[in-house]
């Protein structure tokens, strides 16, 4: 009978270990990135803030309700975030055109240049991290990730 660990329980177990640890490693220092990635955005932008601009870069506009589920926080939260990128300039609000009861927000030009920006210098710090490494295994590292977060769910735990 097979388990959840696969075929062989050691080996599978021993793999998740070492993903354990090393996605842990990795969260950390992208959690460092993030915030020094959101004062390129801005100075006075907190960190949490630049996954609701690059999800509304990704997007296009969003309800706010929505952008809460996606990001899995809670509306206020949420709203707290929006207020301080609205008023850094970097977000607007807009009628819903299909629900006049409800609001959806989107960047502002000035949002998408400093993300934009913002942006370039990630991709510039990846690609001199990476220059050692085949384009193939930085190809399929970036399918392996975008396979993980697939799988992924907020309510894993």
């Amino acid at each position: 009978m097979e388990t959840a660990m696969g075929h062989d329980g050691v080996e599978f177990e021993r793999a998740i270990e070492v993903l354990e640890e090393q996605t842990s490693v990795l969260w950390r220092r992208e959690r460092t990135t993030s915030h020094a990635l959101a004062k390129n955005v801005h100075p006075a932008m907190e960190p949490a803030a630049y996954g609701i601009l690059t999800l509304l870069q990704r997007e296009g506009s969003l309800r706010a309700t929505d952008i809460a589920q996606s990001i899995g926080v809670g509306k206020p939260s949420v709203s707290r975030q929006l207020g301080a990128l609205e008023g850094l300039g970097l977000v607007t609000r807009r009628l819903d055109p299909l629900d006049a009861r409800s609001q959806r927000v989107l960047l502002t030009p000035l949002g998408e240049q400093q993300l934009a920006a913002a942006q370039s210098g990630r991709r510039t710090a990846f690609t001199a991290l990476m220059r050692s490494w085949d384009p193939e295994d930085v190809e399929v590292l970036g399918s392996l990730i975008a396979r993980l977060n697939l799988t992924y769910t907020k309510d894993t735990w």
